[in-house]
């Protein structure tokens, strides 16, 4: 199936993760992608891994400048732009650790997190939204995530920033229907990656537990999503955000435990 045949398409983090994994299903399905990415060597590697139809660009989507700079070049190399995915974020250990709750977060971690999770999408579509309207429209896929939808003891300023994503989502697909340019959004649950296993590989092994299908999710998983977000499939499809999570929030917090509880139970006396 290739959904996306002549379709131009550029992707913030993309060197690994989900976007890797969106970089590959795209080209699968026909497109021709920007691989964008804060590390400008990985990005390089992932585009010469791709192969042809791939090309590496170094991107701070925090930076208003890097961000229009980027995007002109991948312009200036295809000549068009018709999907634009927003997937770069913030998942380095030290914001992660700093990122605490409201009364203890530093300022500084604060607005670094929604500078570039929240400011820096805004800024992608910025400068993306004239390049899709003079091809004619297109589609725009936001990472948010399932932390923008439910709180946890941790994380603060990531989840308002992906709270945020998802708001944003329906400003432009409302202001920017016209022009024919659809914007939709994923909100993935645990998903798992060398990185995040790395870092939480404990903690997901007893989230997993409470997963309905009992396992979390892959990069794979997310990039079939975006893949279907971006196609003309989902030409009706705007201003959503689509929750990926394996049924995570489709169930009261406490089935696993009552599961357990009445597994162990005494069987009723007849």
């Amino acid at each position: 199936m290739r959904r996306l045949e002549g379709k131009v398409a550029f992707i913030t983090g993309g060197a690994g993760g989900i976007g890797m994994a969106t970089a590959k299903r795209f080209i699968a399905e026909g497109a021709q992608v920007t691989i964008a990415d804060v590390n400008a060597d990985a990005a390089q590697r992932g585009a010469e891994e791709l192969g042809p139809d791939a090309i590496g660009l170094q991107i701070d989507i925090g930076d208003e400048a890097s961000v229009k700079a980027a995007l002109d070049k991948a312009h200036s190399h295809y000549g068009r732009l018709n999907i634009l995915f927003n997937n770069a974020a913030l998942t380095d250990m030290t914001t992660m650790a700093n990122d605490s709750n409201v009364t203890d977060i530093p300022m500084a971690t604060w607005n670094h997190t929604l500078q570039v999770n929240l400011t820096g999408f805004m800024l992608c579509c910025r400068y993306a939204i004239p390049q899709l309207a003079a091809a004619g429209g297109g589609a725009i896929v936001n990472s948010a995530s399932a932390s923008g939808l439910l709180a946890d003891i941790a994380r603060v300023a990531y989840g308002a920033s992906k709270a945020g994503v998802v708001s944003l989502t329906q400003y432009v697909a409302t202001q920017h229907g016209k022009d024919r340019i659809r914007c939709n959004a994923i909100a993935p649950g645990p998903i798992v990656t060398a990185h995040t296993r790395s870092v939480a590989g404990p903690l997901f092994d007893m989230i997993a537990r409470h997963m309905p299908m009992g396992e979390l999710g892959t990069p794979e998983d997310a990039a079939a999503l975006v893949a279907f977000l971006a196609s003309d499939d989902s030409r009706y499809i705007n201003g959503q955000t689509i929750i990926i999570d394996g049924g995570m929030m489709a169930h009261h917090c406490h089935v696993r435990d009552m599961a357990d509880l009445l597994a162990h139970s005494e069987p009723p006396v007849s």
